[in-house]
């Protein structure tokens, strides 16, 4: 089983409205072939639009939709080079394995040999060898959503849409699939355009992560740099939770910012900082807790939580109220405990807003 190799997506100033109401603001987007791109954001953002005008189940108000090279705009979704998994897999409950893998392959005039042929293929690359006369309901659920996923394949397509494929399965089977399905992505090398809520999922399967918000991009990077370096407080407080906190930008310093909340200076990547009043992103396990100084940056234990491995705090300060993971779960800071705050070398970023 091979796939296209030129499997390139482009959104080229893509406006989608449903009456009045404008689902999709002027959306320009270039995914690479062979990355696996998702689609972020929380619900009502437009990324379930965007996935369903790929795919041809909707088509834009405006603008222009090209898969490999190819303008699609207003093609239907038969005649367009792409494959879906849908959320509930869509399987035949009375048909087996092999035979919901060849379905879509002898809708396309396949020869039944032939056809035969490549879904026992396709269900060998996703680890499902001697499962084709199972029936779905005989599966667990991580093997019903590779069933799922061999089906898709198989047709050879050159985009590979999966539309919150997870969200099905309970935690544990979720963070095991989703490794597999990376895992294929980056041994067959399809490109692949994935819709999540999930930010954790997100950042797990991602090449690149494309964050919407009220139909249209917030930002788009690698996992690591919208996790690392957010370019604003939703953003931050979407990937991963975070602080958002006040400060005074003191001076830029080789592409460091010196800043200062209340008494306490640190330094903090940001070569384009501009002195003056500015917020920054923490992450709450960027936060360090120690007995209280005079000179450092005070706060007061409101709640504590322990979780096993780590404690979580709630800390008043006068720069708001932080949320604090502390992997120190040997030390005990019950409420109205006086602490000092530090904050570590990473997990803190300059925000625009």
């Amino acid at each position: 089983m091979t796939t296209h190799s030129n499997g390139s997506v482009v959104f080229d100033n893509v406006r989608k409205q449903f009456g009045t109401f404008t689902a999709i603001h002027g959306l320009s987007l270039h995914i690479e072939p062979g990355t696996l791109v998702t689609l972020l954001g929380p619900s009502g953002c437009g990324k379930t639009t965007t996935l369903r005008m790929l795919a041809g189940l909707e088509h834009p108000t405006s603008g222009r939709i090209l898969i490999g090279g190819k303008d699609v705009t207003m093609l239907p979704a038969n005649e367009r080079d792409v494959s879906m998994v849908f959320q509930s897999y869509a399987l035949f409950p009375h048909m087996s394995v092999l035979e919901n893998v060849v379905y879509g392959l002898e809708s396309s005039k396949m020869n039944k040999n032939e056809a035969r042929s490549r879904a026992e293929d396709g269900l060998k690359q996703v680890g499902l060898a001697g499962y084709g006369q199972r029936l779905p309901a005989e599966l667990s659920g991580g093997q019903q959503q590779r069933v799922a996923v061999a089906r898709a394949l198989v047709l050879e397509p050159q985009v590979l849409l999966l539309d919150e494929p997870l969200s099905n399965l309970d935690a544990r089977l979720r963070r095991r699939v989703r490794t597999e399905i990376r895992e294929l992505q980056q041994r067959l090398g399809f490109t692949a355009v994935y819709v999540t809520h999930d930010q954790e999922e997100a950042l797990a399967v991602s090449d690149r992560i494309v964050v919407m918000q009220d139909g249209a991009v917030a930002q788009q990077g690698s996992p690591r740099e919208l996790y690392e370096a957010p370019a604003s407080s939703f953003i931050a407080d979407f990937i991963g939770e975070a602080n958002v906190v006040p400060c005074e930008v003191l001076r830029s310093d080789g592409g460091q910012a010196i800043i200062r909340v209340a008494r306490l200076e640190h330094s903090v990547p940001g070569r384009s900082a501009r002195p003056g009043p500015a917020k920054i992103a923490v992450r709450p396990n960027a936060i360090t807790l120690d007995a209280a100084e005079a000179a450092a940056f005070p706060g007061s234990i409101r709640h504590a939580a322990y979780l096993g491995d780590h404690v979580e705090y709630e800390v008043e300060t006068e720069a708001g109220t932080l949320f604090v993971v502390d992997p120190a779960v040997d030390r005990n800071l019950t409420p109205a405990t006086n602490v000092s705050i530090g904050f570590h070398p990473r997990g803190i970023a300059i925000i625009d807003n």
